[in-house]
């Protein structure tokens, strides 16, 4: 009954927050969640009424503890301003940024719509955040107890013939506080960025991250790469000792979506998160998977709305899970039933902790009433 109430509750609260521009409410639920984080109180209320705690679903992973699988994506606290109220809302671990070497703004708004007809966000904002020494000093006075890794990004003002430079200015500035880092070379919202997951330039990149930062690293994808790119760059990261992969950022794709095409078309260019890219991302996740064999450690994220979706991705070969959109949407609750889910499938299965479920190919089991 509590449950339905919450939800029902938060999906009149949407309502309200979706007359608002998207950016808009972004900056009110960040301000807030400001709010929430310097109150010792208002956390501990917030972690005993949301936050799963079952040692079934805790792992260690590259030398980290992760208390749940289900992590935020990247792009919602782009500035490290509200990582200590992750932890409490349910979240296992927190990725921030993309942070850059350089502060930017980011490009023109709007920049960010709303795609509710399929569950989905198309943002161009353009890595706009403060600068990796700017986050850095927030990370280095926080108080959470979930890991927080960091999303590096290219600076848009700097060639990318010299992308590496930049690289190596956001790991030096971040690597020390951050407890894993990513670099991020698949937004498809700044200029040339995705080139950069060729494998003659993205090398150069993973070995300035690396003499910079002996923290766990992880490199991000996008789901629009073809199948030959996918292995070349999964190739490369077993080669160059990465920890692993991220599978997949927004997609550029715009097939199947229910939004009518001229809204859509109106919208203008951007990244499409949320429902729409999850088959591809399940598809690449399971790509890696059996390419990898075990040698990277594997994130996934995209379009994971429900705990069946969760569990599917899991048994297909990721370690962990991410999410951004699908929070927007669902709200809290749905990183408890996330977790809640997750731990009923172990159950069901006779498993004793997540780390089994990964790549397993278990099926997902149907509650008995």
């Amino acid at each position: 009954m509590l449950k339905k109430f919450r939800h029902g509750a938060y999906q009149m609260a949407l309502k309200g927050m979706f007359t608002l521009r998207p950016e808009r409410i972004h900056g009110l639920m960040s301000r807030g969640l400001q709010q929430v984080a310097g109150s010792r109180a208002a956390l501990s209320a917030m972690d005993g009424a949301l936050a799963v705690h079952d040692e079934a679903l805790s792992q260690q992973i590259a030398g980290i503890t992760f208390p749940r699988p289900l992590g935020l994506a990247a792009g919602f606290d782009k500035d490290a301003k509200e990582v200590d109220a992750w932890g409490p809302l349910g979240f296992g671990f927190a990725e921030i940024g993309t942070v850059t070497a350089l502060a930017q703004p980011g490009n023109p708004t709007p920049r960010l719509f709303r795609l509710p007809q399929d569950k989905a966000i198309l943002n161009r904002m353009g890595f706009n955040n403060e600068g990796s020494r700017a986050a850095a000093m927030r990370l280095e006075k926080r108080s959470t107890d979930i890991p927080v890794g960091a999303n590096l990004g290219k600076s848009k003002l700097v060639a990318a013939e010299i992308a590496d430079r930049d690289y190596r200015e956001s790991a030096k500035a971040i690597g020390g506080v951050a407890d894993y880092l990513v670099i991020n070379v698949s937004s498809p919202n700044t200029p040339g960025l995705r080139d950069l997951q060729a494998v003659e330039s993205l090398r150069p990149i993973i070995r300035a991250v690396q003499e910079e930062s002996a923290r766990p690293l992880f490199v991000k994808i996008a789901p629009d790469l073809s199948d030959e790119d996918i292995d070349k760059v999964c190739d490369l990261a077993i080669e160059m000792g990465v920890t692993g992969l991220i599978a997949t950022n927004t997609t550029i794709s715009r097939e199947g979506l229910k939004t009518p095409a001229h809204e859509v078309k109106a919208m203008g260019a951007g990244g499409i998160s949320g429902a729409p890219v999850a088959a591809r991302a399940l598809e690449v996740l399971r790509r890696l998977a059996g390419r990898a064999d075990g040698k990277l450690v594997l994130i996934g994220v995209g379009g994971i709305d429900s705990p069946q979706a969760a569990w599917e991705r899991i048994a297909a070969g990721a370690s962990l899970i991410q999410g951004y959109t699908p929070f927007i949407y669902g709200g809290p609750d749905w990183i408890r039933e996330i977790h809640q889910g997750l731990a009923a499938q172990l159950k069901a299965h006779g498993l004793e902790n997540i780390s089994q479920a990964v790549g397993s190919g278990l099926p997902w089991v149907e509650a008995k009433n």
